[in-house]
């Protein structure tokens, strides 16, 4: 049986040539040349004051907690309905993290919920691109600059998408990008810091590496420089390996976000009379990355029971991302009630730019089938 994943990263020839290469220079570990060149493309790209490349978008987040002078005790407004990367970066700094609920519509932080959640002790929001889908930044912007508030976008599943026809990524003062494997450009694991305050990008850097300059640089310098560690740093470097081969992706976004907006525009042509799934709602201001395709399914129908059958037949599936408010280790009392109903609703099925579109109608027709066996009937 043919079978057709949840995701698959597109990786070839390009960029297996960009790793010979670094591995031809000698330079495979971090801070070679690969990664700062990568920080200036990025920077070009993002219209940005500064790019730090990193190793993943989890230590992007904890560096921008950091350079933006969050304490202890301090409380970051962060989007509910996400993976718990931001509220993981407030507890990182010893911080208490906020969840925000979310529009029904689109997944995104709902602003209202954050105005409603502002208080003495408030210091910040990190707003979160839903798998893809950018949030509502000018009706946040109004709100943190209102109440003097930092703004810091997780961009991790967004690159390629766009809001008022701006890039995701550059949508807030700070931002943070992922290259993980799912994710529409990737370097197998990866990250980046992305700001307008270039000070703020070389705090990040110098803290991404255990506190001192890059060694790259000081092996230039006639004699025996001693590096001074003057920050309690982090191993967050990206090596050469990934940034040569993130150089190779981003060339490739426009590319790879056509083919996944194809696959998205199929979905939707096939699935949109389904009465027992909501599709995606993309609102005209603002394009989406895919890096997933969620669909919210019917109260009366058994997700579990869908995602066995789904899988049980060759085609990868998962419930989607995560009510952060519900998770144990945050022990919070606050209720997030639409977040915790797509939580419990939702349902991602296979996206990635390598779909064919046969196996994009397999998907739609056996969802179909699988939603009628594990619809409850209709009370009369």
């Amino acid at each position: 049986m043919d079978t057709i994943p949840l995701v698959h990263a597109s990786l070839g020839e390009q960029e297996l040539a960009a790793v010979a290469e670094v591995f031809a220079s000698g330079w495979p570990a971090g801070q070679g040349p690969r990664g700062p060149a990568l920080e200036m493309e990025l920077a070009e790209r993002y219209g940005v004051g500064g790019a730090v490349a990193l190793s993943n978008c989890g230590a992007a987040l904890h560096l921008a907690m950091l350079a933006l002078g969050v304490e202890p005790g301090d409380e970051v407004i962060v989007a509910d309905y996400t993976f718990p990367a931001p509220a993981h970066a407030a507890r990182y700094v010893d911080a208490v993290p906020v969840f925000a609920d979310v529009r029904a519509d689109t997944g995104t932080v709902d602003p209202q919920a954050v105005a409603d959640l502002v208080g003495p002790r408030t210091v910040g929001v990190i707003a979160v691109d839903t798998v893809g889908l950018p949030a509502d930044y000018a009706e946040l912007k109004s709100i943190t600059d209102r109440y003097g508030l930092f703004l810091v976008e997780d961009a991790a599943c967004a690159v390629g998408a766009t809001y008022q026809g701006r890039q995701a990524g550059a949508l807030a003062p700070v931002a943070c990008l992922s290259f993980h494997g799912r994710k529409g450009i990737t370097s197998g694991e990866g990250g980046a810091l992305l700001t307008a305050d270039p000070a703020l990008a070389v705090d990040a850097r110098l803290r991404s590496s255990f506190g001192i300059e890059a060694i790259f640089g000081q092996a230039k310098v006639i004699g025996l420089p001693i590096p001074e560690f003057t920050e309690i740093g982090y191993n967050f470097k990206l090596s050469d390996i990934a940034a040569a081969i993130l150089q190779v992706q981003l060339g490739r976004i426009d590319e790879l976000l056509d083919r996944r907006n194809a696959c998205a525009a199929r979905y939707r042509e096939l699935l949109a009379d389904e009465e027992l799934i909501t599709l995606p709602h993309v609102p005209q201001d603002r394009t989406h990355a895919w890096q997933s395709y969620q669909v919210t399914l019917d109260p009366s129908v058994d997700r579990a029971g869908v995602a066995a059958d789904l899988r049980a037949q060759g085609i990868g599936c998962g419930h989607g991302t995560w009510a952060c408010h519900l998770q144990p280790v945050y022990e919070t009392k606050q209720s997030c009630p639409v977040s915790a109903d797509l939580f419990q609703r939702t349902l991602a099925i296979p996206m990635h730019a390598e779909l064919s579109m046969n196996q994009v109608e397999r998907v739609a027709e056996t969802l179909r089938n699988t939603l009628r066996t594990h619809a409850r009937p209709q009370r009369t």
